[in-house]
This record gives C-alpha cells, sequence and structure tokens, in this order.
C-alpha cells in the first residue's frame, strides 16, 4: 500500500482488535521498522528550507580530496614520547641527574625529580630508519607507513582539558569534536550507519565520558554513537516482542495522522526532523549494524593477523576490525579509545608511578591491532583514501615525579612536547616533522598546536579550515578557531 492510499483510509475501517494501547503505541514507535520509514517519507515531503539567517552555509569538500575517511586512535593518560618516538640519547649520559635550568620546570603535580632515561630500548626501524622504541615492535615494523610530528604542543596538563582541546580545539566542552565537525561538513556514504561512530575502551569510557563526542552546538544528528566493545554492538536494537501485521497496519495510520496533524500545527521543525532521521537512521541500523559487527565471516589468516587469539590483544583486536569494515561501509569517521577513566587502579596511560610497566601493559593491548589494521587497510587498497590517526592528549616529562634528590619509576604530565603520528593517503611517509629540545620537554623546532594539526587533517580531507564554520552566538565557529596552519611539509 502507498503512503498517499494509508493516508485516505478511514481510521474506522480499523477492526476493534488492531486498536493500540498507548503503552503498545510507545513501544512499537521505538522500535517498529514500518513506523521509521512512514516518519521518513513525512519528512522528505516537507517544503525546502531557505538556510537559517546568520548561518554560513559551506559546501564541502572545498578541493580535491587526498582521502574520503577517518580512523583515529585515541590515548588517554598521555603516552611517553621520551619511551615510544622521540628518541633522546642524551638522556641516558645525563640519567640521574637534574635537569640543567635556571628555574624550576612547571609540572602537573609540582615534584621535579632527576632526569631518566628511556625505558625502553629505540632503534631505527625499516628503509625510512625511523626511530621507535620496543614499546611498540608491531607498529615499528610499519615505520614506513608513519608521518611522526614530534613537536606537538598543548595548552593543558589537566587530562580532561587537555583531551578536549585534542578532540575539539578548545579546552573547554560544549564544542564540536573533529568527529562531529566531518560529519557535519561531508556527511555520510551510507545512509543505514551513522556518519561517526565511537569504539570506547572494554574497561569503561574516558573521563567526561559522552562529552569525548560531542556534537556541541552542530545539530545532534553529527554526534559520535558508541558501539557496545564487548557484546551486542548496540544493546535493545530489535524489539523483545513480535509486532502483528494487524496492529503494525493500524499503528502506521494513526502515527500518519499524527504527524500530519502536528506538521500542519508547527510547519516544518528542526527538532522533530532531527528526531525523525534518527529513527529512520535507527531502522537502518536493524538491518546494517548485524550484518557490519558479524565478524565470523572474516578469515582466520585476518582475525590472526589483528590479535583475536590473545587474550590481553583481542578486545582492541576486535575494534580495530570492525572499524575497518565501518569505513568500507561508508561510515565517514571511526573514533577507538585506548585507556579507560582515571582512578586506581589505572586504566588507561597515565604513568606517574611507573612508566615502564603502566606502558607495557596498555601497549601490549594495543599494538599488534593496530598494526594489524595498518597492514589490513594497505592490502585491501584502502589506505589510499583513509587517513588513520593516532594521537594522546599530551606527553611525559624527561625527569622523573619524585623528591629532587632520586630517581623514580614514573613522569610527570608534559603539555610542552609529545608525539603523534598519521598514516594514509596524502601524505609523506616514513618522516618525522619537528623536535623537541635534546631532553624531550619542549617543542622547539617546527612547533605544532592542535589548531594546526586539525587544519591538515581537515585540509586531507579536501576541506578548508577557515571556511568550515558554523554560526553560534554571535560567532563564525570553526574547529580551529581563529588560528591553524596546515603542515604542507608532510603532505605528498
Amino acid at each position: 500500500m502507498s503512503y498517499s492510499e494509508q493516508h485516505q483510509m478511514n481510521s474506522s475501517s480499523v477492526s476493534d482488535s488492531a486498536v493500540l494501547s498507548r503503552r503498545d503505541f510507545f513501544s512499537w514507535a521505538g522500535t517498529g521498522l514500518a513506523g521509521t520509514a512512514l516518519m521518513d517519507l513525512l519528512l522528505r515531503q516537507q517544503p525546502a528550507r531557505a538556510a537559517k539567517p546568520g548561518r554560513t552555509v559551506t559546501p564541502a569538500p572545498h578541493f580535491s580530496p587526498r582521502v574520503k575517511r577517518v580512523v583515529h586512535i585515541c590515548l588517554i593518560g598521555g603516552l611517553s614520547h621520551l619511551d615510544s618516538f622521540d628518541y633522546k640519547p642524551s638522556l641516558k649520559s645525563l640519567h640521574g641527574k637534574e635537569m640543567p635550568t635556571d628555574k624550576t620546570p612547571e609540572t602537573f603535580f609540582g615534584k621535579v625529580g632527576l632526569l631518566r632515561k628511556n625505558d625502553f630500548e629505540f632503534h631505527q626501524r625499516g628503509e625510512s630508519g625511523l626511530w621507535i622504541s620496543d614499546l611498540f615492535p608491531h607498529i615499528a615494523a610499519q615505520a614506513d607507513e608513519l608521518t611522526l610530528i614530534r613537536s606537538m604542543k598543548a595548552d593543558s596538563a589537566n587530562h580532561t582539558p587537555a583531551t578536549f582541546q585534542e578532540n575539539t580545539g578548545f579546552r573547554l566542552n560544549g564544542f564540536p569534536v573533529l568527529g562531529s565537525w566531518l560529519s557535519y561538513g561531508l556527511g555520510c556514504e551510507t545512509d543505514e550507519l551513522p556518519s561517526y561512530v565511537v569504539l570506547p575502551d572494554v574497561r569503561g569510557y574516558p573521563a567526561a565520558g559522552t562529552i569525548n563526542w560531542s556534537n556541541g552546538f552542530l545539530p545532534a544528528q553529527h554526534q559520535g554513537v558508541p558501539f557496545q566493545s564487548e557484546g551486542p554492538a548496540i544493546r535493545d536494537l530489535f524489539p523483545e516482542r513480535q509486532i502483528s501485521e494487524q496492529t503494525e497496519l493500524a499503528s502506521r495510520q494513526l502515527l500518519n495522522r499524527f504527524n500530519q496533524s502536528h506538521l500542519k500545527r508547527s510547519g516544518a521543525n528542526s527538532d522533530l526532523e532531527a528526531r525523525i532521521r534518527s529513527h529512520v537512521l535507527a531502522a537502518k541500523m536493524q538491518l546494517a549494524v548485524p550484518r557490519v559487527t558479524d565478524l565470523s565471516g572474516e578469515t582466520a589468516a585476518t582475525q590472526s593477523m589483528y590479535g583475536f587469539d590473545g587474550e590481553e590483544t583481542a578486545p582492541f583486536a576486535r575494534n580495530c576490525l570492525l572499524a575497518r569494515r565501518l569505513l568500507e561501509q561508508g561510515v565517514r569517521f571511526v573514533q577507538l579509545f585506548s585507556g579507560g577513566p582515571f582512578g586506581s587502579p589505572r586504566i588507561n596511560w597515565d604513568g606517574h608511578e611507573d612508566v615502564k610497566r603502566n606502558h607495557l601493559r596498555e601497549a601490549t593491548r594495543i599494538d599488534q591491532p593496530v598494526a594489524g589494521l595498518l597492514k589490513d587497510l594497505r592490502q585491501r587498497g584502502m589506505l589510499e583514501d583513509t587517513l588513520v590517526l593516532f594521537s594522546t592528549e599530551f606527553g611525559r616529562t624527561p625527569f622523573t615525579q619524585s623528591a629532587s634528590n632520586t630517581v623514580g619509576t614514573g613522569r610527570d604530565h608534559n603539555m610542552n612536547g609529545f608525539s603523534v603520528w598519521m598514516a594514509g593517503g596524502g601524505l609523506k611517509h616514513g618522516i618525522s616533522y619537528g623536535a623537541t629540545d635534546e631532553f624531550g620537554w619542549k617543542s622547539v623546532e617546527k612547533v605544532v598546536p592542535w589548531h594546526d594539526y586539525h587544519a591538515t587533517v581537515l585540509h586531507l580531507l579536501g576541506i578548508d579550515h577557515t571556511r568550515l564554520t558554523w554560526y553560534h552566538n554571535g560567532i563564525e565557529r570553526r574547529l580551529t578557531n581563529v588560528h591553524g596552519e596546515v603542515l604542507h611539509e608532510i603532505l605528498a
């Protein structure tokens, strides 16, 4: 039966047995496929609206993109660059000595101990000869795929605002994250799945929870949609009870009348549209999610490459393989979190007490899965148009977090200099960009703030960061605020 035929039917033709109770109707409205399909039809019949006054209409991409999708691996807690991607040989000879500075360095906890050498040995890797430590042996084997940035700088040494800045460009909450900006600017290549999917650590959400994938002031449809990292990807995807065809028919007619009446009274409504779209997407996800998240069809060799056969690597291996499958299905931005909430015992990269033990545990969980993702994307020809991001909110100090006359085993937060890497299309591979000083304390050569990092990511996706805007509270807001320079030297 067509939509117009349904609209013309008289409700009196429905038998008494088909009439829904109030509870049944709302239960159906939240889970029924036919109802959401009808909502979609209603939405499509609404008249087109002009853009809101004052809002910038941004056609994107603005120029030919190098990549069309992104996977972001976000390390929570502060990875020590000195023990991973930033080799400082002088720290070996300076081990146990005081930091040569005229004034006490400013740190988060104010405990400046003696200088400490790297806890993991560094070696030159691949044909590129990049220095990478034994902390990440599997990622190190992919050195020729990496574009290392060794001169990052953040504006906060506090985890939560620093993570906000890493993802939104601002230290305060309430701003859209990178994934939301890309969803707004580029949309999704599929209407069956969200444009922005989040895969949290199996041990829990990062500090501040869902704010880490917030749409901020952008429309709600651009917020990240978290999938569960174990068990069903999405809870309650299907109704617990089946709905008869007769009940389905009656509920369609009732919902039709409700929506038509509401639209006649109030006209077009953006909140209603967003709600309708969310129900339409939910309906389509009932079919798409089980297919995309069913990993049983992946070969044993592929699963082994990601690390499914290891107890410690299996959870993140699942997320990495699922990320590849989501990208294949047209999802624009997939974000994987490594590290859960702060507390005791630590289940993230916050190595205050013992960097070696902390980092070895965390790296073991993700090293093989991340390397497996890079190899799999390359083998499938996907790395040419995919951007892989590997970042953390800040680094760690070259001196230990302890009394000044001792060499401890932990390192404090360091916002002054740290390392991240990228891989994928449009980049020069097997290179490093920028540098910290001889101690690894501060970025001193080609310093990269988060605004420049974000501008470069947007550029690779064909977006001029100065033109991707949203009018909010009297300001044309953008991811890079009023800053940002593209790092052209790392582009191929």
